[in-house]
C-alpha cells in the first residue's frame, strides 16, 4: 500500500478480520430504488465495510479457441478504469486504503471490496468505474499475457496440474468445464481487447447479479449506494448456453508417464447438483469418507496405518452443470496400485455397510460445532452470504443449516452410499510411473509418506 495511506486507517484495514466473532447477526434483504438486490448485515463492531459481489458466467463462457478470456479479464479488472491508468487508479485506492480483487471460477465472475466506512463513497465510486468502464490498455494486457504465458508453461511441468487437467478431460470431454481457466499457448495469443471488452459487457449485467455486504451501514445508505455503484451496468447478461453433463460412466486409467518419483492421482465418479434432496446425506457420507481430515476413513486406512500418503481426501463439487466427487493422492510409484485397491475396497465397505453411529454422531459434532467459525469476521460473513446466494439456498439457510445436519441419520448415509460410491466405475488418471499391482511383492508393509495432490484444477 501506499505511504500516503494514514496509518491508522492502514491498521484498521489489516485488522479487520479480528472482529469479535459473530454469534447472532440478522440478514437483511435490500432492494434499492434501481431494483439491485443485495443482502445486508449490518455489523458496527469494526468500521470496515465488505463487499462481495458474483456475476452468473465463469470460465465456462470461453471457447476452447480463445480459453483464458474471462481470467485474463478479470485480472485486468484492476488494472486501470475511465481516465485513470493502472497506477492512477492504484494510488487512489492506495490514498484511502482500500482493496478490490477480480476472481473467475467456471461459473461465476467474483468481486470484492474492502473499505473504511469514513471512504465508503470513493470506494465505491472507484469500484463502479472498474466494472463498467475499464481501460484494457494495451501495456497492461501485454504484461499479463506475457505473465499468464510463463503460468502456463510452468502448469505443464507440474504432475499436479497434468493429473486434473487430464481427469476433466476424461470425465468432461469437450464440456466448457474441461477448458483450462489461464488459457493454453495456442489461445492466449488470440485474446484481443475487443474479446476481453466483450467478455466483461456480456456477464458483467444487472440480471444475473449476486450482492453480499457487511458492515456499518443501513438498508437506506446501502439502497442508495447499489444505484451508483451497478446502475450504469446492462440489464441484461448475453451468456451462452451451457449444457449440462454428466460424467463419463465406465471405468477409466490413464497415465501419463513422467520421471518424478512417486504418482500423483485423481480419481472421481458422478455427484449430486446442490438442489439434490441427499446433497445434505452425501455431504455428510463424504466428510466420514475422506473430507474430514485426519478423522476420515481414508487418512486412517492410507495414512495412519500403512503410511503410504502423507494425506489422501475427497471433496463433492457440484457445479450449476455438473457434479462430482473427487478425491486425490500421491504416493511412491511402487504403492499407487496398493493405495488405489485400498481406496476402491474404503468405497465399496462404505456403500455395502454404510456408517456407524459413532462415526455419525462424531460427524454431525464437527460439522454443527465448526459452523459458526464461519462467521467471525465482516469479510468471513461476506463470503458465506454470497455463496448463499449462488448455491440458491435461501436467506434463512443459515439458521435451517445446522438442523439439516442434525436430521441426517444412518439409513440416509447407507441410501446415498449406494447411490454414488461405485468403487469399479471411477474415472482415474495418474501423473508419474506407477505400479498398479495392488500389492507389489518384496515390498515393505508401509511405504514414504509423499504431498498431497491437489483435487482441482490450478489454473
Amino acid at each position: 500500500m501506499s505511504a500516503r495511506a494514514p496509518f491508522g486507517a492502514l491498521l484498521l484495514l489489516v485488522l479487520f478480520c479480528l472482529a469479535t466473532p459473530v454469534s447472532a447477526f440478522e440478514i437483511e434483504r435490500v432492494i434499492s430504488p434501481g431494483g439491485i438486490e443485495a443482502w445486508l448485515v449490518e455489523e458496527r463492531t469494526v468500521p470496515v465495510i465488505v463487499m462481495e459481489a458474483a456475476w452468473e458466467g465463469g470460465t465456462a463462457t470461453d471457447t476452447a479457441e480463445k480459453a483464458g478470456t474471462a481470467n485474463m479479464a478479470a485480472s485486468l479488472l484492476g488494472e486501470g478504469a475511465g481516465d485513470l491508468p493502472s497506477q492512477a487508479f492504484q494510488a487512489r485506492l492506495d490514498d484511502i486504503a482500500a482493496q478490490m480483487s477480480f476472481s473467475v471460477d467456471d461459473d461465476y465472475f467474483n468481486a470484492s471490496l474492502k473499505t473504511l466506512a469514513e471512504a465508503r463513497d470513493e470506494a465505491f465510486e472507484l469500484f463502479a468505474l472498474a466494472i463498467s468502464d475499464p481501460r484494457f490498455d494495451d501495456d497492461a494486457v501485454e504484461r499479463l499475457r506475457a505473465q499468464l504465458g510463463v503460468a502456463v508453461a510452468r502448469n505443464r511441468q507440474s504432475p499436479e496440474w497434468l493429473a486434473a487437467d487430464a481427469w476433466y478431460r476424461a470425465a468432461l470431454g469437450d464440456h466448457p468445464y474441461a477448458l483450462n481457466r489461464q488459457g493454453t499457448p495456442e489461445s492466449l495469443p488470440r485474446i484481443s481487447r475487443d474479446d476481453l471488452s466483450g467478455y466483461v459487457k456480456n456477464v458483467l449485467a444487472r440480471d444475473n447479479l449476486k450482492i453480499a455486504v457487511v458492515g456499518p451501514i443501513s438498508a437506506d445508505e446501502l439502497g442508495m449506494l447499489l444505484d451508483r455503484t451497478f446502475g450504469a451496468l446492462p440489464a441484461e447478461a448475453g451468456l451462452p448456453e451451457i449444457p449440462a453433463v454428466e460424467i463419463a460412466t465406465g471405468a477409466q486409467t490413464i497415465v501419463i508417464e513422467r520421471d518424478f518419483p512417486q504418482s500423483v492421482v485423481i480419481f472421481g465418479a458422478q455427484g449430486l447438483a446442490r438442489d439434490d434432496p441427499d446433497f445434505i446425506p452425501a455431504f455428510m457420507m463424504n466428510h466420514i469418507l475422506g473430507g474430514g481430515g485426519f478423522s476420515s476413513r481414508l487418512m486412517e486406512e492410507v495414512r495412519e496405518k500403512r503410511g503410504l500418503a502423507y494425506s489422501v481426501g475427497t471433496s463433492l463439487s457440484p457445479r450449476r452443470n455438473a457434479a462430482m466427487i473427487i478425491g486425490q493422492v500421491a504416493t511412491r510409484n511402487e504403492r499407487v496400485g496398493q493405495s488405489l485397491s485400498i481406496i476402491r475396497d474404503e468405497l465399496r465397505r462404505m456403500a455395502e455397510a454404510g456408517v456407524s453411529a459413532d462415526e455419525l454422531a462424531d460427524a454431525r459434532t464437527f460439522l454443527t460445532g465448526s459452523y459458526p467459525l464461519r462467521f467471525t469476521s465482516n469479510s468471513s460473513i461476506a463470503n458465506q452470504l454470497i455463496g448463499i446466494q449462488i448455491e440458491n439456498l435461501g436467506i434463512d439457510y443459515v439458521d435451517r443449516r445446522n438442523g439439516l445436519i442434525e436430521a441426517v441419520t444412518q439409513d440416509d448415509i447407507a441410501r446415498v452410499a449406494r447411490r454414488l460410491l461405485r468403487a469399479d466405475d471411477l474415472v482415474v488418471t495418474i501423473v508419474g510411473r506407477p505400479n498398479l499391482a495392488p500389492a507389489p511383492e518384496g515390498l515393505p508393509e508401509t511405504g514414504d509418506m509423499a504431498p498431497v495432490a491437489a483435487p482441482g484444477r490450478q489454473h
